[in-house]
C-alpha cells in the first residue's frame, strides 16, 4: 500500500485529502495540533477502508514538534505523498498584529514546509517517484492584505516552482495548490470573530471536498501552480492585469454594506 503524510489534517482540506486518500487505498500519517479530532478521524478512516492511520500530534509553531516530525519522515523511506497543508491566518494591519504570531506564520508556511520537503526528498530521489503538495493561496498573487501571510504564500509557489524545476528529471512532481474562499475552520479561529462568511458573495466560496479533488486529479500534470476553480482563476487573472485596486474597492465596500 501507497503512503501518504498530511499536515494539519484535523479539519478542513487537510482533513479532506486525508479522506479521499484513504478510500484510495493510502495508508496515512496524520499530523495537527489537536489530538481528539485527529484521532477521531483516524477511527474513521481505519474502519471506513481498512487503512493504516498513524497520528502524530504536533504544533509546528514549536522546533521541538517540528524536529520529531522531520525525523519520522525521514525514516519514512517509502513515503509516496508528502502534503504541507498546516496553515492559518490573522486580522489586522502588520503594525498592530502580534510580530511572534507573525513569526509562527512563517514557521508553519515557510519552515515546517522547507524541513519536511527536505526530509523526504532523498528518498524520493533514490526511489525515482513521489509528489508533494505545498498548499499556498490566490493570496500569493496579491500585494495588499496581510503582507506576512501573503507573502508566505508567494514563497510556497517560488519555492515549489524553483524545486520542481531541479528534480525534473528524477520522477518526483510538486504542486502549489493555491484555493480561494473555502468552506473550512480557516475561519472558524478567534483571530476571525468578527470575519462573517456572508461578507463574501456565494459563488466565490468552493468547498474543501472540491478543492482536494481538482489537487489530485491534476497532481501528474506538468503544471506547478494549481488555482481550483474557475472563479479563482479568473480573480488570479485580473490581479495580473492590473485590476487588482478595482477588486478590493469592490470587496471592501460589499463589507461595508453588509
Amino acid at each position: 500500500m501507497t503512503l501518504a503524510c498530511v499536515t494539519g489534517a484535523s479539519s478542513g482540506i487537510g482533513a479532506e485529502y486525508a479522506r479521499a486518500l484513504a478510500e484510495r487505498g493510502y495508508n496515512l500519517i496524520i499530523t495537527a495540533r489537536r489530538a481528539e479530532k485527529l484521532q477521531a478521524l483516524a477511527d474513521e478512516l481505519q474502519q471506513a477502508h481498512g487503512v493504516s492511520v498513524r497520528v502524530i500530534t504536533a504544533d509546528l509553531t514549536h522546533e521541538a514538534d517540528l524536529l520529531r516530525l522531520v525525523e519520522v519522515i525521514e525514516q519514512e523511506t517509502e513515503l509516496d505523498l508528502l502534503i504541507n497543508n498546516a496553515g492559518f491566518g490573522t486580522t489586522g494591519d502588520y503594525a498592530t498584529v502580534e510580530i511572534d504570531r507573525q513569526i509562527d506564520m512563517v514557521r508553519v508556511h515557510i519552515e515546517a514546509p522547507m524541513r519536511l520537503c527536505r526530509a523526504t526528498l532523498p528518498n524520493m530521489i533514490q526511489r525515482g517517484k513521489g509528489y508533494i503538495i505545498n498548499v499556498s493561496s490566490i493570496a500569493a498573487f496579491l500585494t495588499t492584505g496581510s503582507p506576512t501571510y501573503t507573502a508566505t504564500k508567494a514563497f510556497l509557489n517560488n519555492f515549489s516552482l524553483s524545486l520542481q524545476s531541479e528534480v525534473k528529471k528524477t520522477g518526483i512532481r510538486i504542486q502549489a495548490l493555491c484555493p480561494g474562499y473555502t468552506y473550512s475552520e480557516f475561519h472558524d479561529t478567534d483571530e476571525f470573530s468578527s470575519f462573517s462568511r456572508s461578507q463574501i458573495p456565494r459563488w466565490l466560496w468552493m468547498t474543501s471536498e472540491a478543492v482536494v479533488k481538482q489537487s489530485l486529479e491534476k497532481l501528474d500534470r506538468r503544471r506547478v501552480i494549481l488555482i481550483p476553480g474557475f472563479q479563482n482563476r479568473l480573480l488570479v487573472v485580473l490581479m495580473r492585469t492590473g485590476f487588482l485596486p478595482l477588486i478590493s474597492w469592490l470587496r471592501n465596500r460589499l463589507v461595508r454594506e453588509r
